[in-house]
């Protein structure tokens, strides 16, 4: 278990949506620093986040951010684009930026800040799926979401043993920028953050964080038709 008061948090993508309310969670959780990156690190707007230029597909950005948050015990990689690209018909240049962000990002990050946090004792990395891990779309964003939570469960199992826990956090809609054209049942920002740091700080596995990721994750052990009933006809 990772407690949140106290700890060195670093929340990629922290200027808006999920992001944003997991800075400000964890500051309401009494976390001593919060680093919160964006490519444009003025879009920070929490008065006492530290903002930090990233950009996740970039190696030297991401060692330079390794090396600027020295002190991390906490990593967060919540930095995600849905371009809504498909499968048959979108240039595959596309379907990689989307692959680079959602699945290598993340990946870069832990590789950088795993021997930071080691080096500080030990604690959590949490990874931002969707219930889309579960639940393909033939879009490219779902694709890049199940890559990243087998990544995500192999993490699991080789940071374990060097002292850092991994939680996966997985939720359908969320009432972001991402979803505003969306007329859809959605969660609310700080709902979202705050279950998952509960999870985190309870050392769960994975977080579900509204009743049709729930729903979704219960039904994977059944009959494909059960989550496809396009296949039942």
């Amino acid at each position: 278990m990772t407690a949140i008061k106290n700890s060195v948090v670093l929340v990629t993508g922290g200027s808006r949506g999920i992001g944003k309310a997991l800075v400000e969670e964890a500051y309401a959780r009494g976390a001593g620093k919060v680093y919160a990156t964006a490519r444009d690190p003025r879009s920070v707007a929490h008065p006492d986040a530290v903002p930090l230029a990233l950009e996740v597909t970039d190696p030297d950005s991401v060692a330079a951010a390794a090396e600027r948050a020295g002190d991390v015990t906490v990593l967060i990689n919540n930095a995600g684009i849905s371009t809504r690209t498909r499968f048959l018909t979108s240039p595959l240049d596309d379907i990689r930026a989307e692959f680079d962000v959602n699945y290598y990002g993340p990946l870069l990050l832990t590789r950088a800040f795993v021997p930071v946090i080691e080096r500080n004792g030990g604690g959590h990395v949490l990874n931002v799926h969707s219930v889309l891990s579960w639940l393909a779309d033939g879009s490219s964003y779902s694709s890049t979401k199940a890559a990243l939570w087998s990544q995500t469960n192999s993490l699991r199992l080789e940071l374990r043993p060097r002292g850092i826990a991994v939680t996966g956090l997985h939720m359908a809609y969320v009432d972001t920028e991402m979803t505003a054209g969306l007329d859809a049942p959605k969660s609310t920002a700080r709902d979202i953050a705050v279950a998952a740091l509960d999870g985190v700080e309870a050392g769960a596995y994975e977080v579900l964080g509204d009743d049709v990721t729930r729903q979704v994750k219960s039904a994977l052990s059944g009959d494909l038709a059960s989550l496809y009933p396009q296949l039942a006809g």
